[in-house]
């Protein structure tokens, strides 16, 4: 299945308090719950200002659904092609 990047502009969200951060993860999680399993979040990077979460669905239009039924930003679904890390030099 594919799987995604998505930016998250919020500003200031690298300050947030882990209470919350913990409301906003509920809140995706419950959205998640109600659309089923053909779209998972895997993980996401809080920096300063944006958040950079990591899926894996059907399409970007779920991803763009889940984030309107959140209420949380959407700015850029990203597809990702391939991965790479260190032991691609070898």
């Amino acid at each position: 299945m594919p799987k995604f990047v998505v930016e998250r502009e919020i500003p200031g969200i690298g300050e947030a308090s882990p209470q919350d951060l913990k409301e906003i993860s509920q809140k995706s999680r419950e959205v998640l719950n109600e659309m089923g399993t053909s779209i998972q979040w895997v993980e996401s990077y809080v920096t300063g200002n944006k958040i950079y979460c990591v899926y894996i669905a059907e399409n970007a239009q779920q991803i763009l659904d889940h984030a309107e039924k959140g209420g949380f930003p959407a700015n850029q679904v990203n597809l990702i092609e391939t991965t790479i890390n260190p032991t691609t030099a070898e």
